[in-house]
């Protein structure tokens, strides 16, 4: 009998500098045995924040990699844009990276986890429709939650950032794990709860702490003590795909304004809700082991 493998195959792309909470899950995804991570990519995050996104996410992920002292990992950059269309590839070497995984035999599953716009993920498709039929699984943070009411404010971020690359990835019939903002906003931490837990994990643990305040007081127009690490369920759903809560539910198409319409037939995965205490706790245990094993 063949022996099951040990690891998960995995590529995280990843908007990295769009906010503070991506830097949380790449760190936990590289500090995860379990995870073999193939490739991060640098994802853009429009133009609201920035002028250079992707080039930011580069240059952030870059730095997380000196923090954890990993030359090893493979990094690629995503699209600097959205999809012009829903027919035109945005063409990336990250996109590349991804037909190159999925195409992969012999290898074992593929996870992709998305933390930003779907961009890079529709390129592929649109590069090679058929890796759709491929082992492969997107789990995307984005969109908003099925039931969710609209309130006329804008679409959820990772959505509005690239709505025709949802709907080339949303109808193509590749596997979606999907983790809509009703969910992943579920996963707050407090300051004092980084002071206590992460702050004491050496020059990364200070880093991440600050980079999240930081952030807060640039961007956070009303008092806050704290972040949801939204990213996170990403990751946790690659670790341990049975601490979320699921169901089915019809693939919709995203409108211009990025409100749900009728799909085309095919399903999504939606993950409703995360185990918190496992996902944060697990990434606590694992910064302060990274921190111990530097001293």
């Amino acid at each position: 009998m063949t022996a099951a493998p040990r690891t998960r195959r995995v590529i995280i792309d990843t908007d990295a500098k769009n906010e503070a909470d991506d830097q949380f899950a790449i760190v936990h995804a590289l500090l995860s045995e379990t995870l073999d991570v193939r490739g991060l990519i640098a994802a853009h995050f429009g133009t609201e924040r920035s002028d250079t996104s992707m080039l930011d996410s580069r240059a952030e992920i870059d730095l997380l990699l000196e923090h954890l002292g990993r030359s090893d990992v493979r990094v690629e950059n995503g699209a600097a844009d959205p999809l012009p269309d829903e027919t035109t590839a945005a063409d990336s070497p990250g996109a590349r990276l991804i037909v190159e995984e999925a195409r992969k035999e012999g290898e074992g599953p593929l996870q992709i986890a998305f933390l930003g716009p779907l961009t890079d993920m529709a390129a592929a498709l649109l590069l090679d429709p058929g890796i759709a039929e491929t082992d492969t699984t997107v789990i995307w943070i984005g969109g908003p939650g099925y039931g969710e009411r609209e309130t006329g404010d804008r679409s959820e971020f990772n959505l509005r950032n690239d709505i025709a690359a949802a709907n080339v990835v949303f109808r193509s019939g590749i596997r979606i794990w999907q983790v809509p903002r009703t969910a992943y906003v579920m996963t707050s931490v407090g300051y004092a709860e980084l002071e206590e837990k992460v702050r004491p994990c050496g020059e990364l643990g200070a880093y991440l702490v600050d980079q999240l305040i930081d952030w807060n007081a640039t961007w956070h127009r009303e008092p806050i003590e704290h972040r949801a690490l939204g990213d996170s369920p990403a990751i946790g759903l690659m670790l341990n795909p049975m601490g979320g809560q699921f169901r089915t539910v019809p693939a919709p198409t995203f409108g211009a304004e990025g409100g749900l319409l009728p799909g085309t037939g095919g399903t999504v995965r939606v993950c409703e809700l995360y185990d918190g205490r496992y996902l944060l706790e697990d990434m606590f245990a694992k910064l302060r082991r990274f921190a111990a094993s530097r001293r």
